[in-house]
């Protein structure tokens, strides 16, 4: 019998054209593995097309809940922002898939998993290092760092489809490079390779429009959220993975959650991207308004800290490390009182405030307030400023006095 591989498949021109070229330089049989991660991209037909390109199986795997459930929210809760502005929507998703590859692979007894990413990207070192952590036995085949792949376009792909009998509707136009899932949409290449070119937003969105085509009347949303989990949006009960669809529909409709970004990759190189995530930059606005009630200033400071940790972490495929776990472990400690409500104006691009409540409030109106009640006195205020400000008073002092004796 022959050994087998597992194909991370897309149906896309790429992943199809592996198929032939693995059974021609490997001798592999070769089984595709579709992830669905919310892409909402059309499956039907991905069968067919897997299978008459030389395929001896499809598994079509809707990972969405997971993703959303496993992956999407630790982060949320984490506030894991890479580089100030990437919500890391490629990077999250990139381990729940790695995870399904491996479970594939051991039902299937495959010696061998196989994928399509490029070797100037991240996604390689995603899969890969979360498929080391799983599976270290496996063999792991990257096509583009292959010496035996010797296609460098998509006209020498087509071509090579077609001379293996495959001939697929696909075409050999320049379009943007896209990853979609469930929580945002990126764009890559064309214009957006040269930073000093503005992007092309009316060609270039897909999940919602630019802050300028948004309607003229803002929108008013409502959230609750449950140990830091999102329960409900305008009073309905949803699935986390549904309040983030809706969400997105909210989001798109109104421009939001539209980033313009160079990223420094992890293989060394910088990209330019412009990235859609719409239904995700409002949950962790939503989620950050809670905690700014029911937070300690102590702790928000530490969180802060290691939301960027877990950003870099996220981003440079160690989801399956005990970094990652020990730093979820801490953010997850620190969910235990964001419960409450909150509410919002989506208007042109913009988030607005407008309310917030928890049981766990750590705001005291009448310690806020200009008027002096039981808790606080003001003239306390004269000891502790005495006491905060010793070091700078210390350290002034002595400089005159070096002054003074150098004169």
């Amino acid at each position: 019998m022959k050994e087998k591989v597992i194909l991370a498949y897309s149906g896309g021109l790429d992943t199809t054209a592996i198929i032939p070229w693995l059974k021609e330089n490997y001798d592999y049989e070769v089984i595709c593995c579709c992830i669905d991660c919310g892409q909402e991209e059309e499956l039907d037909g991905l069968e067919e097309r897997a299978k008459l390109s030389g395929a001896s199986k499809l598994y079509i795997e809707d990972i969405t809940d997971e993703f959303a459930e496993e992956y999407i929210i630790p982060c949320v809760q984490a506030g894991a922002v890479y580089e100030n502005k990437y919500l890391l929507g490629t990077s999250m998703a990139r381990p729940g898939i790695a995870k399904r590859l491996v479970e594939i692979a051991r039902k299937e007894g495959a010696s061998a998993i196989c994928h399509g990413a490029t070797g100037k990207g991240n996604d390689q070192i995603r899969f890969e290092l979360g498929i080391k952590a799983l599976a270290p036995d496996l063999k792991i085949i990257a096509a583009w760092r292959s010496d035996k792949w010797n296609m460098q376009s998509r006209e020498e792909e087509i071509a090579y489809c077609k001379e293996h009998g495959i001939d697929l509707p696909f075409s050999a136009d320049s379009s943007y490079s896209r990853d979609r899932n469930l929580w945002h949409i990126s764009h890559e290449g064309l214009e957006l390779e040269d930073p000093a070119l503005e992007p092309n937003y009316d060609h270039l969105l897909v999940l919602g429009v630019s802050p300028e085509q948004a309607p003229d009347e803002g929108e008013y949303v409502t959230m609750t959220f449950e140990a830091g989990i999102p329960k409900t949006l305008n009073g309905k009960s949803m699935k986390v993975a549904d309040i983030i669809r809706e969400l997105n529909r909210l989001g798109g409709k109104h421009g939001i959650g539209i980033i313009d970004i160079v990223e420094n990759r992890v293989v060394g190189m910088k990209s330019r991207g412009v990235y859609e995530t719409p239904g995700g930059t409002i949950l962790m606005e939503a989620q950050q308004q809670l905690e700014e009630l029911v937070l300690d200033r102590a702790t928000m400071e530490v969180k802060k800290d290691l939301g960027n940790r877990m950003a870099q972490i996220v981003y440079e495929g160690k989801w399956f490390t005990p970094l990652r776990e020990a730093v979820q472990a801490f953010v997850t400690s620190t969910q235990k009182y964001v419960t409450g409500e909150v509410k919002f104006k989506l208007y042109k691009g913009n988030i607005i405030k407008a309310g917030t409540t928890s049981p766990y409030s750590l705001y005291s109106e009448s310690l806020a307030s200009f008027t002096t009640g039981d808790l606080y006195d003001h003239h306390d205020a004269e000891g502790f400023i005495t006491l905060f400000g010793l070091p700078l008073k210390v350290r002034a002092m002595k400089m005159a006095e070096l002054e003074q004796e150098q004169n």
